[in-house]
């Protein structure tokens, strides 16, 4: 039985259409990425899963049950601004919350002290949060989530705005997490962090695009990539989006991915009407970032 199961789930607010029948299933031990831009629905989704908010229509279960008081015991939920004490310790702030999960006295020290070997906060634990730094107040966050030894964990957008070392070592303790049976579902913006996940699901405004692993992903992507490299990427991009033969162009940093459906014609153009060398030009294998934008588009166009 899967630890999460999503059928069909609905939600409108007023105008918007948050969610357009968004339905996934993640495993028992399963990291399972749900990758989408600002506004796309997932702290609508996580949301309506830690039972926070009611969906339209449509149903889920959470470790098999779809009672709220079952779901509460079994579920961490890490919203993107977790309410931490900024004038608590770090120990004080982890004792608060597991009181509130009424945790035994007996079973908070055996767990206090995993924690703070898991996260390595073991040396900040007299430090009140407000002087930690970004990276070190997510741990604390996710170590007071996790003090009732949660089942399940629901995580919304964990390092967003954290610097790299700190995402690197958040993203290793989500994967030492799974292995000790805990199902996990984070979010997040990032394609590098999706490579992470063992599956993940692209959503768009309210739309799942695709679900499957990030290795299979690409492979949905029916066109070919042409890679150039160089200065004034956004000046080239907009030379060579109106040649025809070209179907989008996408700028990543210094690169530039021009998609087409026809590698000879599309290289002619570029030589003809740009007076670029079509040598500078690589065919490269699109990668997810290539499949999640051209899903997007394809989801926006039957949308109009």
């Amino acid at each position: 039985m899967a630890e999460i199961s999503v059928h069909d789930l609905k939600k409108n607010y007023i105008s918007v259409k948050a969610l357009c029948g968004v339905s996934f299933e993640i495993q028992k031990q399963e990291l399972f990425g749900l990758i989408g831009p600002d506004g796309a629905g997932k702290t609508t989704l996580m949301r309506i899963l830690c039972g926070l908010i009611a969906a339209d229509s449509g149903s889920y279960t959470v470790c098999g049950s779809t009672e709220n008081s079952f779901i509460k015991q079994r579920l961490g939920y890490m919203p993107q601004r977790f309410a931490l004490y900024p004038d608590l310790t770090v120990a004080e702030n982890i004792k608060f919350f597991a009181r509130l999960f009424s945790v035994p006295k007996k079973e908070y020290k055996t767990r206090f002290e995993e924690l703070m070997s898991f996260s390595a906060l073991g040396p900040f634990v007299k430090r009140r949060a407000e002087n930690l730094s970004g990276g070190m107040k997510q741990k604390l966050a996710l170590c007071c989530t996790l003090i009732h030894t949660p089942q399940v964990l629901i995580l919304d957008e964990p390092t967003t705005g954290v610097d790299a070392v700190s995402r690197i070592e958040f993203w290793e303790i989500l994967s030492a997490l799974t292995k000790q049976n805990v199902s996990i579902l984070v979010s997040t913006p990032y394609m590098d962090e999706a490579l992470k996940c063992q599956r993940v699901s692209f959503i768009h405004d309210g739309h799942i695009l695709a679900t499957d692993t990030p290795q299979n992903i690409p492979k949905l992507f029916k066109n070919h990539v042409l890679e150039w490299i160089g200065p004034d990427i956004f000046k080239r991009s907009v030379e060579v989006s109106n040649l025809s033969g070209v179907i989008a162009v996408h700028p990543f940093g210094n690169r530039l991915h021009i998609v087409t459906d026809d590698v000879g014609s599309c290289l002619h153009q570029i030589r003809t009407e740009t007076g670029l060398d079509p040598a500078s030009f690589i065919e490269v294998t699109p990668g997810i970032e290539d499949t999640f934008i051209n899903l997007m588009e394809n989801i926006s166009e039957k949308l109009k």
